[in-house]
């Protein structure tokens, strides 16, 4: 009868510890799927992820319990020598399982620790939540994309901003793009297409030379956007943000001096990378 029940005892100790093995690797193999697919999810999907992460952690939790203890047998009467040479053995057979179980928990542990911990949005997916999904954007040249500031200088030469590409890109990705600004002659046009193209722009991006759009003042600039009906307009020009806040979705406002916020649909930036974050 105490063989039977110490048969029973044991089968029932190596079922537990091999639920234990199961839930461990189980606990591995499912981190390194989430890892690799939380770098795919929109910020949006993370919530009901880590949800489904939290559920499966509580029922591992609970599989992990441990076993009501065993009914305690009735002490034998046995010689001195006899009861401590079983202490011994006894001790030194169950310090294995403890050390094996600490190993298990602390591994457990770490676990969970890598899965819940944040991950760094890329700057395709800052561009998209800063734009509010919007999917159509036009934006000045001069003083945003551009180096110089004035159409005077464009006769001479234009320099695309190497910290704004990145951006740039990333909004070509997605979303409608089209580039405007006023010129005072036909060299300056060629001068900014020939800057856009050396800067990869029509090459990397989805812009094409038709979106890009010249005038002669700055009214015909306003009536550009008002005609394109964008759901973001990109400008360096406080007037002309002002006048277009009526009938524009969203505006950015791109100044190095913090303007007073004219409307509750204009933002404000010192350049355009520093408003997603790229400085």
């Amino acid at each position: 009868m105490a063989e039977s029940s110490s048969s029973l005892s044991s089968s029932k100790d190596e079922l537990i510890q091999l639920i234990k093995r199961l839930g461990t690797y189980l606990s591995l193999k499912m981190s390194n799927l989430f890892s690799i697919y939380l770098q795919k999810l929109d910020p949006q999907s993370v919530g009901a992820i880590a949800g489904l992460a939290v559920a499966i952690i509580f029922t591992y939790r609970l599989m992990r319990s441990p076993a009501a203890p065993p009914r305690r047998q009735p002490k034998r009467q046995a010689p001195t020598t006899s009861s401590s040479s079983i202490s011994t053995q006894s001790n030194a057979t169950l310090m294995p399982s403890v050390v094996r179980s600490s190993s298990e928990d602390l591994r457990a542990q770490n676990v969970v620790d890598e899965f819940f911990q944040p991950v760094k949005p890329t700057l395709g997916q800052i561009v998209r939540q800063k734009l509010s999904e919007g999917r159509k954007v036009t934006c000045r040249l001069l003083g945003v994309i551009l180096e110089e500031s004035s159409p005077e200088e464009l006769q001479k030469q234009a320099t695309v901003k190497s910290c704004v590409l990145d951006v740039l890109l990333e909004i070509t990705k997605f979303c409608d793009l089209y580039l405007m600004e006023r010129v005072i002659d036909d060299e300056s046009e060629k001068n900014v297409l020939l800057a856009l193209e050396n800067a990869g722009i029509f090459t990397s991006g989805g812009l094409v030379k038709d979106k890009v759009l010249f005038c002669s003042t700055e009214n015909g600039r306003t009536s550009f956007v008002r005609q394109l009906e964008p759901d973001w307009h990109i400008d360096t020009n406080p007037e002309i943000v002002s006048q277009l806040a009526r009938f524009i979705k969203y505006q950015l406002h791109v100044s190095p001096v913090r303007p007073e916020r004219t409307a509750a649909n204009v933002f404000s930036s010192p350049s355009l990378e520093h408003f997603f974050g790229c400085v």
